[in-house]
């Protein structure tokens, strides 16, 4: 293994712990609120570290939801003080364009239209929009507006996420 390499896969690893650590504290005082947690990063932008945790409920999130959580978790984390670098700790709702990336982001969103781009065309297109039928590890079904449904592999898609009108 090259050091670039090895470089490289320390410093997943290390992101893989702290998103793990970080969940683990986060968990108990979404629960004890009644969101959810959508999804949770540590990621590098530019010259600095970002730790964003991505919450939600029904209804909604409101910037007092996310300040509430976001006292309690920054307490938590100075507590634990286990990210040696510093970093910026950001709390918010995924927003409404946010891409599917977990089983339970297209359960949320069954019956719902959705958009999806493909990295390749199929029948010489790569945005379909339809009702999103179901879902499994490998697949993605939508029903479409002529009343047929297209089965689409996993990994085929770029991006999913809920059609937003405005």
């Amino acid at each position: 293994m090259s050091n670039r390499n090895r470089k490289d896969s320390d410093c997943m690893a290390k992101r893989e712990d702290i998103e793990s650590k970080a969940t683990e504290l986060i968990m108990p005082i979404i629960e004890s609120c009644g969101f959810e947690l959508v999804d949770l990063e540590y990621v590098k932008e530019g010259s600095s570290k970002y730790l964003r945790a991505y919450i939600d409920k029904p209804g909604g999130i409101t910037v007092d939801d996310c300040e509430v959580v976001s006292r309690a978790f920054s307490d938590k984390l100075d507590e634990k003080d286990f990210i040696a670098e510093s970093y910026i700790l950001e709390v918010s709702s995924p927003g409404l364009g946010r891409p599917f990336r977990k089983d339970k982001d297209f359960e949320r969103n069954i019956g719902e239209e959705v958009e999806l781009k493909l990295y390749k065309p199929v029948e010489h297109k790569k945005d379909y929009v339809g009702l999103l039928n179901a879902y499994d590890k490998d697949t993605v079904t939508i029903g479409l507006e002529d009343g047929s449904e297209k089965v689409f592999e996993r990994r085929d898609i770029a991006v999913i996420r809920q059609t937003v009108y405005f």
